[in-house]
């Protein structure tokens, strides 16, 4: 090999990081430690420590770092960074503690970094303590740092402290009232989220596609389709429609609207739909109850090569069961499991409840007894099918193996509508009052309408109307 150069090799380094491809890497740490001299070039350093932690290889990248004869802080912001970027949140703190230990000050790329590790922690005593850092050394002032640390209280729920550190902002950029929307609609504050998309036009702000995303998803929350009529009319306005991500956000706007005529008119305008958009009619079609279309969704986007998601899979099998298709159902099924998707605990729960409301009970056991881990919405979903087939027994059987059992699932107001109905429809009434009797009592939950209708149904059935009425 002709000789290389230090700059080449870190080249190279940074090649491998790009392929993410870790033989390539070390090949060319191999050809630098035979080619150049110790000690080598401090940048060097930093490139092999970004490789190993970016490529996920957390040990090599510590041996790098002992190894670097002076460290500085973009060396051990590299290894933070990659440790964050791989998950793996409490190493960061880890190395951010270490890299105090070593002297070192944070920038304004550690920080974020830090801050981003404790908000996925969601510990906010340690993000706390992170932000009074960057107040001590004058880093909280930077647009950056700022939003991180605006991010990290809101994913650790300190609203208060969030719409503090926002409103005390010397500057502000586009990342941070996008990150402000999509903070406020993922804790369920829709209104706020609308009215800091106000603020944010009169002070002359121009969204781009996630804002417009994240302000559509708060107008569907709301349930405000006038407002997101008028945005969609600002999307026309500002040349977004072209834009495929603002399209699918459009979709899925006017599917939380039960408008779905909207949304088949956005979806046939998209020049190149990817999965997301035909996930998105799918799921459009399966809440607005018209299965068939949602099926015939579903096979024009696998003549289109387009490869399905668990999401996609999962509402293609809820249309299946709204249609009562079992043999469609058992179609999509062995096409989940062709691309293992069955273990997805979504589509393990829609394929229980497709199966249960088939009629193939047997189906739905082997479905419920093969998923990997199982939600509040799976046990549901079995002592569903079992009401269904009216099999009173087995849903109370599968109702205290969750509720007394090793698993200790707490029911809510969902499963006691399904075994009541149970026990309604196979005449167990000493079975049924119990359980009825118990939700406030036991478990704290006040009975509504469906539990009252299950009653009066169970007790007429067994003839007793005047206890019933």
């Amino acid at each position: 090999m002709p000789f290389l150069c230090a700059n080449s090799f870190a080249f190279f380094v940074e090649s491998a990081v790009s392929a993410q491809c870790s033989c390539f890497g070390r090949a060319a740490h191999a050809q630098i430690i035979k080619t150049l001299d110790n000690p080598l070039p401090y940048y060097i350093y930093n490139h092999l420590v970004n490789m190993y932690s970016k490529l996920d290889l957390p040990n090599s990248a510590q041996l790098v770092l002992s190894l670097t004869p002076n460290r500085f802080d973009v060396t051990w912001t590299a290894l933070i960074a990659g440790s964050v970027q791989n998950g793996r949140f409490i190493s960061a703190l880890f190395h951010f503690s270490n890299m105090r230990r070593d002297s070192i000050q944070p920038n304004d790329f550690t920080f974020p970094c830090a801050f981003k590790a404790s908000g996925s922690l969601r510990s906010p005593l340690v993000g706390k303590q992170l932000h009074a850092l960057a107040v001590k050394v004058g880093q909280i002032a930077d647009v950056f740092v700022g939003c991180s640390a605006f991010d990290m209280y809101s994913k650790t729920g300190l609203i208060y402290e969030a719409r503090k550190m926002f409103d005390e902002m010397p500057e502000r950029n586009i990342v941070t009232w996008n990150a402000y929307l999509s903070n406020s609609v993922l804790e369920g504050r829709y209104e706020d989220a609308l009215t800091a998309f106000l603020e944010f036009r009169h002070e002359g702000w121009e969204p781009n596609s996630i804002t417009f995303c994240a302000f559509l998803n708060a107008c569907a929350g709301a349930s405000n389709l006038r407002l997101g009529r008028q945005l969609h009319g600002f999307v026309l306005q500002s040349g977004f429609e072209a834009d495929v991500s603002v399209a699918n956000g459009l979709i899925d706007f006017y599917r939380k609207c039960h408008q779905v005529g909207c949304s088949e008119i956005i979806f046939s305008g998209i020049s190149k739909p990817n999965d997301v958009s035909w996930c998105s009619m799918v799921a459009s079609y399966v809440q607005n109850g018209e299965e068939e279309k949602a099926c015939l969704v579903f096979l024009r986007a696998r003549k289109e090569g387009i490869e399905h998601t668990d999401f996609m899979v999962s509402s293609v099998v809820s249309a299946c069961a709204g249609l009562s298709g079992l043999e469609v159902g058992r179609g999509v099924h062995a096409l989940s499991v062709k691309t293992c998707a069955e273990g997805d605990i979504f589509v393990g729960n829609a394929l229980i409840d497709m199966y249960g409301k088939c009629g193939s009970i047997e189906d739905a056991e082997r479905a419920f007894d093969e998923m990997p881990e199982r939600d509040l919405i799976s046990w549901n979903a079995m002592i569903g099918g079992y009401a269904h087939q009216g099999r009173a027994d087995m849903a109370v059987a599968v109702f205290e193996e969750m509720t007394y059992g090793s698993h200790r699932v707490a029911p809510n107001y969902v499963t006691f509508v399904c075994v009541l109905s149970a026990c309604s429809r196979d005449g167990s009434v000493n079975m049924g009052m119990e359980i009825f009797e118990s939700m406030r009592g036991r478990y704290g939950i006040e009975p509504g309408a469906e539990h009252y209708a299950c009653v009066v149904d169970m007790l007429g059935r067994a003839g007793m109307v005047e206890q019933a009425y």
